[in-house]
């Protein structure tokens, strides 16, 4: 059932015109029993001037007298044909002046938390303008040094059901752009030719050969280059010279003197010799 419009004004005509039990009035109007209870008694709503349903096409009398006559029936809202105002769905929300100055702070806890809420659906969620909300966003907001980011929900600017709707409508638009851009690279993409993958050849290693030491060069000396000296060759030829020749045997013929020519030098004989055939 739809609500019916100014509920405790409404409950205040039906409880002074009508015979109606306090649990219908209370569930017509969306009142709790209590509540409407209070009204009757004087406590509540006082002062309160009655909004009659049957002139406003909310009620019938027919309607009224059904319900007096059985407590436990349920009055129904009756059919109004006349057409009702469109709801207003585009541009920003209208914000109390009370509650004006708490708007910046809902702006930099929204571009904080929610990154992908466009700037449209910021203005239409705190009820502000754009340029505003660039300010917050680049922090060139003439009262940046007092902004702190708050819910705006706490502070009752928003709806929770409202803003959860944005957020889900945003991550939608994200997704698709995503996916578009996906989809606009893989077309723009080149496709690479298939090649077939080639048996790889064995690899053999290679067989090292052995290597040959250096020959070790010859030591040169003088000799080798200028011959061996002359003292060094003739000097076996002296040595040979200077061996003793192998003195002749002496006979021994009884003579006393001929030992002793042995001893005497060959020169010595000679002369002697020489001397004697003189």
């Amino acid at each position: 059932m739809s609500q019916v419009l100014m509920p405790k004004a409404t409950a205040v005509w039906l409880i002074d015109n009508t015979a109606l039990t306090f649990d219908q009035v209370a569930e017509f109007c969306g009142l709790h029993p209590l509540e409407v209870q209070s009204i009757a008694d004087g406590e509540a709503a006082i002062g309160m001037v009655g909004y009659d349903p049957i002139t406003n096409g909310q009620l019938t009398n027919e309607e009224i007298e059904r319900c007096a006559a059985d407590p436990e029936a349920r009055l129904e809202i009756a059919e109004v044909n006349v057409p009702r105002p469109v709801t207003r769905t585009k541009g920003p929300r209208y914000t109390p002046v009370a509650r004006r100055q708490d708007r910046p702070d809902a702006i930099a806890w929204l571009v904080k938390n929610f990154p992908q809420l466009s700037d449209g659906q910021i203005s239409r969620l705190v009820g502000t303008t754009k340029p505003t909300i660039n300010g917050v966003r680049e922090r060139t907001h003439w009262n940046i040094n007092n902004i702190k980011p708050r819910d705006p929900v706490a502070l009752g600017l928003v709806a929770r059901d409202d803003l959860t709707a944005a957020i889900e409508k945003a991550n939608r638009a994200v997704e698709r752009a995503e996916k578009r851009k996906a989809k606009e690279t893989g077309k723009a993409a080149p496709v690479a030719p298939v090649v077939e993958e080639a048996t790889p050849e064995p690899v053999v290693a290679p067989v090292e050969e052995p290597v040959e030491a250096p020959a070790a060069e010859a030591e040169i000396t003088a000799e080798s280059v200028f011959g061996p000296a002359a003292d060094a060759e003739e000097a076996p030829a002296e040595a040979e010279a200077k061996e003793p020749s192998p003195e002749p045997a002496v006979e021994d013929d009884g003579n006393p003197f001929a030992a002793l020519g042995s001893l005497l030098p060959a020169d010595d004989q000679a002369g002697k010799t020489e001397d004697k055939q003189d």
